[in-house]
């Protein structure tokens, strides 16, 4: 758009010239009618026709349709490329690693899908993402809450879009999430692979991010009134490999999932005739049937601590349990500790 033209109100030519521009010129033999002096018969003339008034000058030829040529070259610059995604989706020419990890799904699709829960669902607010090294293998241990494991994915995205240079975190995840069908491949492109030493190891001594939540289904399927009470982290198994490797643990700390499924009773029964850990009984499901699975709109919190460094000790010191356990506690206490900060500070659940 032309630059506007700043006219000053005591300048007489200036005012003069601006009436001119923009305005067609009268035609021969008819003389410009004064608009103070105007019959009362004639409908009253324009602000913008009284002495003194500003017109707006006109956009120079072409300035208009900038912008929106503008907006036609970026669609059209995203439907090539979402032509050649498709593309190479046909022919499979895309690369996956050795757990069948898709980062150009995950990219352009999987965190495309998940991004809306996180921004605009559960607003989730992200602090100290920072603590995970911009480089090298970096194990982070979070808390497992919320009936299903929608932390692990939150957790995920957090990681995704905030972190400064761009990491990806590979969750390591329970075996039933690989039993499902549709479940089991979505895990593996996304990154996801089993909760097991030799994967966890693999991935760390390759640079990459895992994330780990040791409670498992102890913590994911306790009941309500036990909510941001840590469980047990079993036997320690994560600080075994990051010892191993050498690689800092990042303790992470989810306020916010306990709420959006409130589990204030357990079917036991079906949960063994359909071969799960539990069967969650909330205040809206089985009840309202499939309307029941909607989480709870909660406001999310998930704050990254200090990372404790592990590559000061000697090889040998994976072995030694009490090492290994007065880590593990280290590593809950932290991530309790931050929890109950957490909370203090919270205003509501849902704000």
């Amino acid at each position: 758009m032309a630059d506007a033209k700043v006219i000053p109100f005591d300048d007489d030519r200036s005012r003069q010239s601006a009436q001119r521009t923009g305005r067609r010129r009268p035609a021969p033999g008819r003389r410009k009618a004064d608009p103070v002096a105007q019959p009362l018969d004639r409908p009253a003339a324009p602000v913008s026709a009284l002495p003194g008034a500003q017109e707006p000058v006109e956009e120079a030829p072409g300035a208009a349709a900038a912008a929106p040529e503008e907006q036609r070259g970026g669609w059209d610059r995203r439907i090539a490329g979402g032509l050649s995604f498709l593309r190479r989706r046909i022919t499979g020419e895309y690369d996956v690693d050795e757990f069948g990890y898709d980062k150009e799904l995950t990219d352009q699709v999987l965190m495309s899908i998940l991004r809306p829960f996180y921004d605009k669902y559960f607003r989730v607010e992200v602090k100290g993402v920072e603590n995970i090294p911009a480089e090298g293998g970096a194990l982070v241990v979070a808390n497992h809450s919320g009936t299903l494991p929608l932390d692990g994915l939150m957790m995920q995205v957090a990681v995704h879009d905030h972190h400064p240079a761009g990491r990806h975190l590979r969750l390591l995840a329970a075996d039933l999430v690989f039993m499902l069908p549709v479940v089991n491949e979505l895990a593996r492109k996304a990154g996801h692979t089993l909760a097991c030493s030799e994967d966890a190891q693999a991935l760390l001594e390759r640079g990459e991010v895992v994330g780990v939540m040791p409670e498992g289904f102890k913590g994911i399927g306790k009941p309500f009134g036990e909510r941001y009470k840590l469980q047990r982290f079993g036997r320690g198994g994560f600080v075994s490999t990051a010892l191993k490797t050498g690689t800092p643990i990042v303790p992470c700390s989810i306020v916010g999932a306990e709420e959006i499924y409130p589990m204030i009773g357990n079917a036991k029964t079906v949960a063994r005739l359909l071969g799960f850990p539990y069967f969650p009984i909330t205040p809206t499901f089985p009840w309202l049937g499939p309307m029941g699975l909607v989480p709870l709109p909660t406001k999310w919190t998930i704050q990254f601590g200090e990372p404790i460094p592990t590559d000061g000790y000697p090889p040998e010191a994976a072995e030694d349990p009490m090492l290994v356990f007065n880590l593990t506690d280290q590593v809950r206490e932290q991530i309790q500790h931050t929890l109950y900060k957490l909370l203090v500070q919270r205003r509501s659940v849902f704000f």
